[in-house]
């Protein structure tokens, strides 16, 4: 049987409740269960965006992971990772133990019911794109071809 490929997966860490950053580095310990993390972001305390009014600060990270794990599977196991630490689901963009997404896979382009990569939202969102930008800047979306530098770029103009 052929040995899986490796691929590079981005992944947007984030926390606002309990204890931010101890979440976010058991997370980071877990991810390496996953594969080689090759790189990770400092952490970046930053303002809620959407949900419910009266949310805490998130704290947000950026991880570069090489994996053998196929893109389904890998999210499947990012869910896994917050479930152990405690997160229930119970609002969309709610307050949360411990946030993982998925935000590319490689050169993926996939949307299914479970997946969509790259992250639909992910180039709109400073949050995700400052962390994203000291892990992979030069990280180009499959489909538009801008990097995660470059959109961040036009964020902060437009900010």
């Amino acid at each position: 049987m052929p040995e899986a490929a490796v691929e590079v997966a981005l992944i947007a860490l984030g926390a606002n409740l309990g204890d931010p950053a101890a979440a976010l580095h058991w997370a980071l310990k877990e991810l390496a269960a996953l594969g080689e993390v090759q790189a990770v972001s400092g952490f970046h305390r930053t303002a809620p965006v959407g949900g419910p009014p009266g949310q805490p600060d998130y704290l947000n990270a950026a991880a570069r992971l090489q994996t053998r794990l196929p893109a389904p599977p890998l999210l499947a196991a990012l869910l896994d990772i917050e479930t152990r630490f405690g997160r229930v689901r119970r609002e969309r963009w709610g307050a949360r133990l411990l946030d993982l997404d998925l935000i590319a896979y490689g050169a993926l382009v996939l949307d299914t019911p479970d997946l969509t990569l790259p992250h639909p939202r992910a180039w709109q969102r400073a949050f995700v794109l400052r962390p994203l930008s000291e892990v992979a800047p030069d990280f180009a979306h499959p489909v538009t071809g801008q990097t995660v530098g470059q959109a961040l770029a036009t964020l902060e103009e437009h900010a």
